[in-house]
């Protein structure tokens, strides 16, 4: 499946949306997005139609629990059985985020921050390499949001990610909402955070929303995305020139599918419009 395939704005492909999606054939997204740990191994009325509707639409695979930081040696039989999953829905490229999952063999169920070490960058690009060489696709990376650094740090996070996917030599999965909520909690302007990053290497777009508890902002990825978080995406774009796949996460307060499925329409007409301003520059 090429890889020009994947554009416009698609949808996480969540459990209680599978029956209905199973059912559209003219739905009008673009692509979907599963985790593969929701489907690998699994079994049931619920795998069958995930499996239906992965075999009959393009689709793009995001990992949860890999802990590319950690320290846990990889399980084989699941990166057995992964490879041949990458390879039956034919994703051109599979993303895992930039963190620690597990501990000793123990699975946190949270995205964990490294740290800002050059220990952590050697470390981080070790394992990704050594990720990526047993992997049947490229391997994205995606950075994520933190409430609070681990440890001293010896560079920002701007430079951290940069060390990391330079050095990895991956791609990079850009959750442009989790570079807007670190930006609102340690103060800093996500515009020209992401002038610094090497924009070269982003592949794809996440875009989610997220909400405020007090004076901290949580990813939630249970709201509507906000305005400016659109606007940061339409930004994104076109410093990018170029389109890539935009993903809607919603993993909590799942809406019905007709609500998700409008807004997903709201942000194709952003994205739309990016492109043709895009279009319009290099006019």
């Amino acid at each position: 499946m090429a890889q020009d395939r994947f554009t416009g704005v698609g949808l996480g492909l969540r459990r209680p949306h599978l029956e209905a999606v199973a059912r559209m054939e003219a739905h009008g997204v673009p692509f979907w997005e599963t985790c593969p740990e929701n489907v690998v191994g699994d079994g049931g009325r619920h795998h069958r139609l995930a499996c239906a509707i992965l075999d009959r639409d393009p689709v793009l695979t995001h990992g949860l629990s890999m802990s590319v930081g950690g320290f846990d040696v990889w399980d084989e039989v699941y990166l057995r059985d992964l490879g041949d999953f990458l390879v039956r829905t034919g994703t051109p490229w599979h993303s895992e985020h930039l963190c620690f999952t597990s501990v000793d063999a123990t699975c946190l169920h949270e995205l964990l921050p490294l740290p800002f070490t050059r220990e952590s960058v050697r470390h981080t690009v070790a394992r990704a390499r050594d990720l990526q060489a047993r992997l049947p696709v490229p391997l994205l990376l995606e950075n994520i949001t933190y409430y609070a650094e681990l440890g001293a740090a010896e560079m920002d996070e701007a430079d951290f990610v940069t060390a990391v996917l330079e050095g990895a030599d991956t791609g990079w999965l850009l959750d442009v909402n989790n570079v807007y909520v670190n930006a609102l909690n340690f103060g800093f302007d996500p515009k020209a955070w992401l002038a610094r990053m090497p924009l070269d290497r982003v592949a794809q777009i996440h875009i989610a929303g997220h909400k405020k508890f007090g004076e901290l902002t949580v990813d939630t990825h249970g709201a509507e995305v906000i305005d400016p978080v659109i606007e940061l995406m339409q930004w994104t774009l076109a410093r990018l020139g170029r389109p890539v796949p935009v993903l809607l996460e919603r993993d909590n307060h799942i809406p019905d599918l007709e609500l998700l499925l409008a807004e997903r329409s709201r942000l194709q007409r952003a994205y739309d419009a990016a492109l043709m301003t895009m279009g319009a520059r290099h006019a």
